[in-house]
């Protein structure tokens, strides 16, 4: 099984995210068509994340924060980060799509702070 990055919010909700494209690959998969929420950057080169529990006050901005902080899109430009939230039922995959590429049918999208993400630790 792959070991996949893991982060705990500070209500104790676990977060788990793939740290490649196969690992992303991995992940959504188990998760594809369930409830669960999931985040992605609105550009390439981020982990999915997953987070496994209900939400809890608060989880959705770390986990956001989270993402952001751990793609190329923050790597690249540390600037402030657009993150995409949406459930496995609005996650697809065609054929034809690269390892861990996915469509995703319907998201939310948050702007997370350039501030929120160099003071994460």
């Amino acid at each position: 099984m792959a070991k996949f990055r893991e982060f705990i919010t500070k209500s104790g909700t676990k977060i788990f995210a793939g740290k490649d494209a196969e690992q992303n690959e991995i992940l959504v998969k188990q998760f594809l068509g369930k409830s669960n929420t999931m985040m992605h950057t609105s550009l390439p080169g981020s982990p999915f994340c997953v987070i496994t529990e209900k939400l809890k006050v608060g989880d959705k901005k770390e986990a956001a924060i989270f993402c952001a902080k751990k793609s190329q899109d923050w790597r690249d430009n540390k600037e402030d980060v657009r993150v995409h939230i949406f459930t496995g039922r609005d996650v697809y995959k065609q054929k034809g799509m690269k390892t861990g590429t996915f469509g995703v049918k319907r998201f939310k999208e948050i702007k997370v702070n350039k501030k929120d993400i160099e003071n994460f630790k």
